[in-house]
C-alpha cells in the first residue's frame, strides 16, 4: 500500500520512471504520448537536455538562499528576462513555487497597494464564473468553479462574478461575436456600480480559460472594453495566464493576442515546464513604486521565494522559447493540430465545440449537437475518457462542469511544442480509438 496521500483514495496511480521527449513512460516500460502537458505544464517535453544541463551547474554552485538574506543570480537574471519580453509596464517579478501562490500573492498585492495609495475601502473583487485561480482559499474564492468551491464555501471571502466571455454557449444567435464581446464585458461595469465603484479592488481573469471550461478564449474586443473599464473606475487587472501563459497560445503571454496589458498578472507552469516547481506575479513598476512609498516592503512571503534551482531551470526555459522559436512553434503546430482535431472529430455526434489558441484547445462534449446539451453528470464521461485514453497509451486532462460548474463535459489538449507532425497523428487516433471505446458503451 501507498503511504502517500494520493489525489484518488480509492485507486493508486501508475508509476512514472523516464520521460522521452513529448511520452512519459511507466515501470512496465509502457509509454505515454503527453497530449495535455500533465496540466498544460511540460511545454519542452520530458527531456530537454538544455535545461537539465542548466539545472546541474546551479545545483554545483548554489541549490538555496533564503530571500530574507539574500538575492542571487539566476533569480535577478530572470526577472530581468520576464520584463524584458512582459506586455505594457509590467516591471516587477515577484518568483514564487506554483501558480496558486502567483495569484494569491497577486490578491495581496492589489490590497496593498489600496492601503499604501490611500484608499483602504478598496478590497472588493469581481472574477467570472466557470474561471479557476487556484487552490489557496484566497485563489479559490476568486475562482468560479463552483465544484471546487463547494466544500469550502464557510471559509471562503466573499467575491462577485459576472457571466464569462464563452461565445459557445452564451452567444446569441442574431448577436455578432463584437456585440456578444461588448455586452458580456459591461456586465463588469453594471457589478461595479451595483457594488459602489469605491470599494471595488479589481477584476480578475484568465485569457484563456482552462482547467474549468476547456481553453475557452474570448473575442475579439472584450478584453479591450474590460480594460477601459477598469481604468474609468480606477480598478486593478488582474489576468491569470498561469495555464495559458508561457506560449502555449502562441504568444509568450496570452493576453498580447487581446491587444491589452494587465496591471498585475500570475504565471507559473509553463515557465518552469515541470523542471522545477515556479511560478511568477508580476506588477506595474507604479504598484512597485506605491509599495516602496508605502509599507516599504510587500506584507507577505514564502519559504522558497526566488529559489535558485528554479529559477535556473525558468530561465532555461525562457531561452528555448523565445531564443530557440518554440513560442513560433506552439502557434504554427497549434495551427496543425487544431486542423487535424476538426477534420477528425469536427461532425462527430458528441463533439459540439473545437476551440482555443496554439497548442491549447478544449473539445467539449455533448449529448446532442443540436441542442447543446450536455451528458447526465451520472455519466462521468470525462472520467471515462482519461481513463480509456491512459489504457491506449495517451494523456488527457479531462473537465466537468464545464456548462454551468455542474453539468457538461470536455477534455483539454495542450501537447509539448516539441510534438512533432507524426505525433499529432498518433494523438488524433489515439483519441479516435478513445472516443470510439467509450461512446460504444
Amino acid at each position: 500500500m501507498s503511504k502517500i496521500f494520493h489525489r484518488s483514495s480509492t485507486q493508486i496511480p501508475v508509476q512514472a520512471v523516464a520521460g522521452d521527449g513529448a511520452y512519459l513512460i511507466d515501470q512496465n516500460g509502457k509509454r505515454y504520448l503527453d497530449g495535455c502537458g500533465g496540466a498544460a505544464v511540460s511545454c519542452l517535453g520530458h527531456s530537454d537536455e538544455f535545461v537539465k544541463q542548466a539545472m546541474r551547474e546551479q545545483l554545483e554552485q548554489l541549490a538555496y538562499a533564503h530571500t530574507g538574506f539574500f538575492t542571487s543570480e539566476p533569480a535577478e537574471t530572470l526577472a530581468e528576462n520576464l520584463i524584458t519580453h512582459a506586455p505594457g509596464d509590467l516591471d516587477n517579478v515577484y518568483l514564487v513555487s506554483g501558480g496558486s501562490e502567483a495569484m494569491e500573492s497577486a490578491l495581496k498585492l492589489a490590497r496593498q497597494y489600496f492601503i499604501d495609495k490611500g484608499e483602504p475601502h478598496r478590497h472588493k473583487v469581481i472574477a467570472r464564473q466557470q474561471s479557476y485561480h487556484g487552490n489557496t482559499l484566497g485563489a479559490l474564492a476568486t475562482g468560479g468553479n463552483k465544484l471546487r468551491r463547494a466544500p469550502y464555501a464557510p471559509m471562503l471571502f466573499e467575491t462577485f462574478h459576472i457571466s464569462p466571455c464563452y461565445e459557445y454557449r452564451n452567444r446569441a444567435p442574431n448577436e455578432s461575436s463584437e456585440y456578444y464581446g461588448k455586452r458580456v464585458a459591461n456586465e463588469l461595469e453594471a457589478e461595479i456600480l451595483k457594488l459602489g465603484p469605491e470599494s471595488v479592488m479589481a477584476f480578475v481573469a484568465e485569457p484563456v480559460v482552462g482547467a474549468t471550461a476547456g481553453a475557452v478564449p474570448a473575442v475579439e474586443g472584450y478584453f479591450k472594453r474590460i480594460r477601459e473599464i477598469c481604468d474609468q473606475y480606477g480598478i486593478l487587472l488582474i489576468l491569470d495566464e498561469v495555464m495559458c501563459g508561457m506560449g502555449r497560445t502562441g504568444t509568450l503571454f496570452a493576453c498580447e493576442q487581446d491587444g491589452v496589458a494587465p496591471d498585475i498578472m500570475g504565471i507559473a507552469k509553463g515557465l518552469g515546464a515541470g523542471y522545477q516547481p515556479i511560478g511568477a506575479m508580476l506588477c506595474t513598476r507604479e504598484i512597485a513604486d506605491t509599495i516602496r512609498d508605502g509599507a516599504g516592503y510587500f506584507k507577505n512571503g514564502h519559504t522558497y521565494l526566488g529559489h535558485p534551482m528554479a529559477a535556473a531551470a525558468a530561465n532555461a526555459v525562457l531561452h528555448r522559447l523565445t531564443q530557440d522559436g518554440l513560442v513560433s512553434r506552439s502557434k504554427q503546430m497549434g495551427e496543425k493540430f487544431k486542423s487535424a482535431l476538426q477534420d477528425r472529430f469536427g461532425d462527430h455526434p458528441f463533439v459540439g465545440d473545437i476551440r482555443g489558441r496554439g497548442l491549447f484547445i478544449g473539445v467539449e462534449i455533448v449529448e446532442d449537437r443540436e441542442t447543446k446539451e450536455p451528458f447526465d453528470p451520472a455519466h462521468k464521461i470525462h472520467a471515462h475518457l482519461k481513463q480509456k485514453a491512459m489504457e491506449n497509451g495517451l494523456m488527457i486532462y479531462p473537465g466537468n462542469g464545464t456548462k454551468d460548474g455542474i453539468s457538461g463535459d470536455h477534455i483539454l489538449l495542450a501537447p509539448p511544442f516539441i510534438i512533432t507532425d507524426a505525433q499529432i497523428g498518433e494523438l488524433i487516433d489515439k483519441l479516435g480509438q478513445t472516443f470510439d471505446q467509450v461512446f460504444a458503451a
